[in-house]
């Protein structure tokens, strides 16, 4: 009462005076009578003192106010907060972002949309987190390791391979691919596409009169364009590294054909001049698309003298001996360094030709021929080549119908050859006096890490034999690399002559 009070002197001195006397009056009476039962006394009120304005009975109002405890003024928002909101509301329209202070810009970027255009985005945005969140977004399940560690880069690759997967020649708009060229030139390094659809064929219309009794008339005409043609998009990606591709089309359903399959000469030869053109590729993986030997050879004469190539894989196609050949022909004209044939159709005069080759090559180091069927004339060729190699440390001769006479060369290899650590002898006919043949071998071996000679026939006292050689020198060889210093001074101290074996 004493705040009303005195805000109503502040707005009515004249009122608040008589007021006071009043009170004063009163108080007097009151002492000098003693306590008296209450009586209700009205105050005529005078006509100076009545005001039609509702301002001057103030003093007689309720003062109200909600009571609200999270109410306070810190919920007002910061001018510097209210702009952020803008920009994060308009940015599609205004993209504004690296004008802004480090700690602002971190703001933006964490309530930036997804779904937002890649043109907008795309060489704009470089924050990981704002990409982590569009991958999640997209795919549920992310492999970063396989895109170097880089949310953005796995974002710009898995979208282009998307595209390519479901490109339809004739059907789909060039352009789909060729505009986003700009934006993802910088950040893909691998492209992995296991699908490339053929185009849609639809029978040809006939008229009255062109049907024949064997109806060959009706039969669709091959399609002028038969895949996707890769030549504009591997020219457009400045930093490609790796091209792993499939000729394959997946759930065709009820729609099965055989030549949906069909790695065609046109799709071989526009291939072939992509990815000559394309001085960054390193890793060139062709699998599963029925390619023989004249497509084979196509590839690899466009791979000849090729600046940095270090790894081809033509695996599980139809390669056979001329194919092998080409291979051959390419260990000598490039800096291939890995060389994956397996489950192909090579035999003896092309496991020859590789043997060749190899013989005298100082820069592969992992050989795969699993798979196909070398024989023993093939396995001894290459044997013999290992005997002067001094590069090669992976060999994989599996399911090559080899025998014992492939296991006495390969035993003589092991007793001098210093570089080999790993060798695949699986699913062949060693047989029992192969096996101690290449115990025998293991004997003077100090550097062969990996031996696999499962479903091969040999004893199983000379494969645990083997077995108990491999561990002596797989723990030396971590002994070696806990203690390089060591390893070096005892070389040192031995002489070069004494250092091998």
């Amino acid at each position: 009462m004493q705040d009303t009070v005195t805000t109503s002197a502040l707005l009515d001195p004249s009122h608040s005076s008589v007021s006071t006397q009043d009170k004063s009056s009163t108080g007097g009476h009151t002492s000098s009578t003693g306590p008296q039962p209450s009586k209700p006394s009205i105050t005529p009120v005078s006509a100076k003192s009545r005001n039609p304005h509702p301002g001057a009975n103030f003093h007689r109002m309720r003062r109200i106010i909600a009571e609200d405890p999270e109410w306070s003024l810190a919920i007002v928002p910061l001018l510097t907060e209210l702009c952020i909101q803008h920009i994060i509301k308009n940015f599609q329209n205004n993209p504004i972002l690296k004008q802004m202070l480090p700690e602002h810009q971190q703001k933006v970027l964490n309530h930036l949309s997804p779904d937002l255009p890649l043109a907008v985005t795309a060489n704009l945005i470089d924050n990981e987190n704002y990409w982590l969140r569009c991958c999640m977004q997209r795919w549920p399940v992310c492999h970063v390791a396989h895109h170097g560690g880089s949310w953005k880069r796995m974002f710009f690759e898995r979208h282009l391979e998307n595209l390519l997967k479901h490109f339809i020649p004739g059907t789909t708009d060039p352009a789909v691919i060729l505009d986003l060229l700009p934006l993802c030139r910088n950040y893909v390094r691998r492209v992995h596409v296991d699908q490339f659809l053929p185009p849609v064929q639809l029978p040809a219309q006939l008229r009255p009169g062109d049907q024949s009794d064997s109806g060959s008339e009706g039969e669709m005409e091959e399609p002028t364009v038969d895949h996707y043609q890769l030549g504009d998009l591997v020219a457009g990606l400045s930093h490609l590294e790796e091209l792993d591709l499939v000729y394959d089309v997946k759930d065709c359903g009820m729609n099965f054909e055989w030549n949906l399959f069909l790695f065609t000469y046109r799709d071989c030869h526009s291939l072939a001049a992509a990815i000559k053109a394309c001085h960054t590729l390193k890793i060139f993986k062709l699998t599963r698309s029925k390619v023989d030997d004249d497509k084979a050879r196509i590839i690899i004469r466009s791979l000849l003298d090729h600046p940095v190539l270090e790894e081809l894989d033509l695996s599980h196609n139809l390669i056979g001996d001329r194919g092998a050949r080409g291979a051959a022909k390419l260990l000598s004209h490039s800096r291939l360094r890995v060389l994956n044939l397996a489950n192909n159709q090579v035999r003896a005069p092309g496991a020859q030709s590789l043997a060749h080759a190899l013989a005298h090559n100082t820069n592969l180091i992992s050989l795969n021929l699993r798979l196909n069927c070398i024989e023993d004339e093939g396995g001894q060729a290459l044997a013999h080549a290992l005997q002067t190699n001094k590069c090669l440390t992976t060999l994989h001769l599996g399911g090559n119908e080899l025998s014992e006479p492939t296991a006495t060369l390969l035993s003589q290899v092991l007793a001098i050859n210093t570089t080999l650590t790993s060798i695949n002898l699986s699913c062949n006919h060693i047989g029992l006096d192969g096996g101690k043949q290449l115990l025998e071998g293991m004997s003077d071996n100090k550097t062969l890490l990996e031996f696999d000679l499962r479903l091969s026939d040999v004893a199983q006292e000379s494969e645990y034999l083997i077995g108990q050689a491999l561990h002596a020198n797989r723990e030396a060889a971590r002994q070696r690399a806990l203690n390089p210093s060591h390893f070096m001074s005892t070389i040192t101290a031995n002489g070069p002559e004494n250092s091998v074996g």
